[in-house]
């Protein structure tokens, strides 16, 4: 029997929920396997770590059958649990983004960037101490680069945006990308009809609205029909489904920018920000048709609201050129 944390959906390619902050169905990290070998995509933190593991034995995998962890990006909830679990897996390597791979080897400074804004005891709960990967067994990443998990091209591409550290995997077999938070998020709570809803990130500090536009066209120039979030599984199903998700982000990409410019020297500018995101929030899920509780939806999306007042604040805040 299969943990109930662990969703096969299909192409060898299984969801594992790691439990991040006590939410479920909030952060994913993927299991790509191929003829019993098998690469980590995502890991979410350490406190991730077991589950990961017994994902692998509910397959009947161990961990000498993993050969890749490839987070997409170096932010906590993506990579943070990558050290501790290279501690498991005997004959895996990690690949990342160029300009990450010095956080993998040397995770000291995304440590205490996190560490000024949360505090140490909220970094214990959340993250837990962060492991180095020893350099020996990191590589990075290379825009077009085709990696082959035991004769399976998985191909990765420069996804810059939402961060400068962040790729996007192709998987022609499901024609699926695994976007990270390029392609934003999407809370399964907000179904309507088989439909997902989708909303942008701008979680500080590299959000840079032209290129994640630039990004979005590029996924889909090779006409997915599914994309895999970190936040949260699979959406999509058709061509056509993903080009209207994509059209739903990038209309909020340009809804967002303008609220940031419009209170650019407001004095209350981060609280009237955060009031706007989450009211746009909650207009578009009912439009959407979500049926459910609208103060339990506030609840849920309050902390992406507050996330991305942040970072449209420092996007405001950088100086130009």
């Amino acid at each position: 029997m299969r943990p109930e944390f662990l969703e096969d959906l299909g192409h060898g390619i299984y969801a594992i929920d790691t439990g991040f902050q006590q939410r479920p169905r909030f952060d994913a990290a993927y299991l790509v396997v191929e003829n019993g070998r098998a690469a980590f995509i995502d890991t979410g933190t350490n406190h991730a770590v077991p589950r990961l593991l017994a994902a692998l034995t509910a397959l009947g995998l161990t961990p000498a059958c993993v050969d890749w962890v490839i987070p997409t990006h170096v932010h906590l909830d993506h990579a943070g649990g990558v050290g501790l679990l290279m501690q498991q897996l005997p004959t895996a390597r990690v690949l990342v983004h160029p300009r990450g791979l010095r956080h993998m080897v040397d995770p000291k400074g995304l440590w205490f960037g996190a560490l000024a804004v949360y505090g140490e005891a909220e970094m214990e709960r959340s993250y837990g101490r962060l492991v180095p990967v020893p350099a020996e067994r990191a590589e990075a990443s290379f825009d077009a680069q085709v990696l082959l998990l035991a004769g399976r091209p998985l191909r990765l591409i420069d996804t810059p945006g939402h961060a400068r550290h962040h790729h996007g995997i192709w998987d022609e077999r499901s024609r699926s990308w695994f976007t990270g938070d390029t392609f934003g998020l999407s809370y399964r709570g907000f179904d309507a009809d088989g439909r997902a809803w989708i909303l942008p990130t701008t979680t500080p500090v590299q959000f840079d609205p032209d290129a994640l536009k630039a990004t979005v066209a590029r996924l889909l120039a090779a006409e997915p029909v599914a994309m895999q979030l970190t936040h949260y599984g699979r959406i999509g199903g058709s061509v056509a489904e993903v080009k209207r998700l994509a059209a739903e982000l990038l209309a909020q990409v340009d809804e967002m920018v303008a609220l940031a410019l419009s209170l650019r020297e407001a004095p209350d500018r981060h609280d009237r920000l955060k009031g706007g995101l989450l009211h746009g929030y909650l207009a578009r899920i009912q439009a959407h048709g979500y049926p459910g509780d609208m103060a339990a939806a506030a609840d849920w999306l309050g902390p992406d609201a507050e996330l991305n007042a942040q970072g449209l604040q420092v996007w405001l805040d950088r100086p130009a050129g």
